[in-house]
């Protein structure tokens, strides 16, 4: 059965939220959102294309940071209203030029920085 980003439950935004994850070790690096046109960009390219909520644009991950996201699979969850995408991730995701967005923790109720900028 072909896929049709048409089929996705999309938010009143017309978006669906997208969890980028490294293919190879399972670091989750980022979450973004996808339209159905940034969806079928990537799968038509393999470049990670994203939907830009505060400049109201596609973002190819990486076209001006050089910090490229290569499509290895996009995955579907079950209520169709999440996108998980397994990446070649090629220097840091975060754009504060951390591996990955998820740098700060929460401990005890305090917050703890785990990684500094590379």
């Amino acid at each position: 059965m072909r896929f049709d980003p048409a089929t996705l439950s999309y938010n009143s935004d017309g978006l669906v939220p997208v969890i980028a994850q490294e293919a190879e070790t399972g670091e989750v690096l980022m979450l973004a959102w996808m339209n159905a046109e940034a969806v079928a960009r990537t799968l038509a390219t393999d470049r990670v294309t994203y939907w830009s909520r505060s400049r109201q644009a596609f973002w190819i991950k990486g076209e001006t940071s050089g910090h490229v996201q290569h499509l290895v699979e996009m995955r579907v969850d079950c209520d169709r209203d999440a996108l998980l995408v397994l990446v070649r991730q090629e220097g840091p995701a975060c754009h504060t030029n951390r591996r990955v967005c998820f740098y700060t923790a929460v401990r005890d109720g305090d917050e703890l920085e785990l990684m500094a900028p590379d």
